[in-house]
């Protein structure tokens, strides 16, 4: 085997698809007859006949290994360029290609049927770039070992592509034994181990596991801290991110510490009207559309006054700063906007939204982003939707999709009106109600046309949700036996 041959599969980046999730199980030894997928056994391969489209002419005078190297140069730049389709069958081509020059259970091969699931999973082909994300894993714990550091890519891959098949549960086991790996080669303080705990803190959040994400995110913040000690600049970003994180799990009062902290680090370094100041100051006073869980009464919406004077001081940066550009201080100008419609003082709304529409009506470019923030309502004010019609998921069970939908208006306000809700299957009327009273209290900047706030009928919201086909058919024989008796006594 050549040298170029070691490196043309190199792992291309999962990003920021492999967001999310959390909790190990040791998986067992995989048998030493153990049969890893050959070509045609990949999930998703295509046929070679389809594969051959992409075929080169020139690639007959190539060497094997060269063609290899080529195909995947081909798959590479599809995926810079956002071409999934035909990435796709590129990835297809080196999976193939790969297991005749190298063989089934090569190291060469693993790479590609990694690469090959980071495509499906690009797609929404999740059940597929699950298998050949285990597939890819597989080999490489027989070839190398069950603690060896290739394993992490795909780890992550297979725990990305789980959790949006709506597994978090499976998804937790991967990414922390993709932890445990990283604590074993790099060390338990490694920076780079931050992604993967980002993913088990998402995992436990989708299973409703709120003390478990806190314990993670102090343990990235921990990281961050060790890492970027010497230069707290360079702290802000995992800051935001950690607030972020916070927002999410319903601790509102420490997502305010985290942003008063990177608001007290800019000004110490950059002085207090510094534009780096805009976005935590921006993000400080939309914390104060929440009240805390931990003060009871779960995520729930609050009129907090003190939220206005962090937004008018953003607005008032962006207005004297000649760095700010005119999309970020119509950006800052909107969320002041929003906030006066939030807290009911639409005179003060209407105002802004004035200023706003004639910023952005000078030219083209500004028209389009006229469009896209004022010509239809945006949602302010919203929580997170159960993703189970029974909690959380069993690690053992078989969901189905099932999916809820809400037409409604937004009236001149920012509030929904006349709305309507229906279910697939409708029998869980549990989740209809959870959804349609969570579509009720939001809060949206509504459209505004001419200058003006407008009322906008015709919206409609789906929400996706999974349950057991179990709890469905349990459901429909209740409904049988409420309607029996009916029957009988027209009988």
């Amino acid at each position: 085997m050549i040298d170029q041959s070691k490196t043309f599969l190199t792992l291309v980046a999962l990003a920021a698809t492999a967001v999310g999730y959390a909790q190990e199980t040791e998986q067992q030894e995989p048998p030493e007859d153990q049969v890893v997928p050959v070509a045609d056994e990949a999930p998703g391969l295509a046929e070679s006949t389809e594969l051959a489209e992409l075929a080169d002419p020139a690639d007959e005078d190539l060497t094997a290994e060269e063609r290899i190297i080529q195909e995947f140069e081909r798959y590479k730049r599809y995926i810079n360029e956002g071409s999934m389709d035909e990435a796709d069958v590129s990835a297809k081509r080196v999976v193939q290609m790969a297991i005749r020059l190298y063989g089934p259970q090569s190291i060469e091969t693993s790479k590609a049927l990694n690469n090959l699931a980071l495509v499906q999973h690009k797609t929404a082909q999740y059940g597929a770039a699950i298998q050949n994300f285990e597939s890819a894993i597989e080999i490489i714990e027989i070839r190398e070992d069950r603690l060896n550091q290739r394993l992490v890519g795909p780890l992550k891959g297979l725990g990305a592509s789980q959790l949006a098949n709506g597994r978090p549960d499976l998804a937790a086991q991967s990414f922390n034994r993709a932890t445990h790996i990283t604590h074993v080669n790099e060390g338990p303080h490694n920076i780079e181990q931050v992604e993967i705990l980002e993913s088990l803190a998402e995992s436990n959040l989708r299973m409703g596991d709120m003390d478990g994400a806190r314990d993670l995110l102090d343990r990235i913040h921990a990281l961050n801290v060790r890492h970027f000690d010497n230069n707290e600049l360079a702290l802000i970003p995992s800051l935001m991110r950690r607030a972020d994180w916070q927002h999410r799990a319903g601790y509102f009062n420490d997502e305010r510490a985290t942003y008063r902290r990177a608001i007290r680090i800019v000004e110490a370094k950059r002085g207090k009207e510094d534009p780096e100041l805009i976005y935590p100051l921006r993000k400080l006073g939309e914390s104060f559309y929440y009240i805390d869980i931990n003060q009871g009464g779960g995520q729930q919406q609050g009129i907090v006054a003190t939220g206005e004077i962090y937004f008018k001081r953003a607005v008032r940066i962006a207005e004297k700063s000649e760095e700010v550009r005119w999309q970020e201080l119509a950006d800052i100008k909107l969320a002041l906007a929003d906030y006066y419609v939030f807290v009911d003082s639409h005179n003060r709304a209407r105002k802004i939204y004035r200023e706003v529409w004639e910023l952005l009506s000078t030219d083209e470019e500004r028209l389009g982003m006229r469009h896209e923030t004022l010509g239809q309502p945006v949602v302010l004010i919203e929580d997170a939707l159960p993703g189970y019609a029974d909690g959380a998921p069993g690690s053992d069970e078989q969901y189905v999709t099932g999916t809820i939908r809400v037409d409604y208006t937004v009236s001149r306000r920012g509030r929904v009106r006349n709305i309507r809700t229906e279910a697939i299957p409708p029998e869980f009327t549990e989740m209809q109600r959870i959804v349609h009273r969570e579509i009720r209290r939001r809060v949206f900047r509504p459209m505004i046309v001419g200058a003006e706030p407008v009322e906008s009928g015709d919206q409609v919201f789906k929400h996706n949700f999974f349950y057991r086909q179990s709890d469905l058919d349990k459901l429909q024989e209740k409904k049988a036996v409420r309607k029996e008796p009916e029957e009988t006594s027209e009988t």
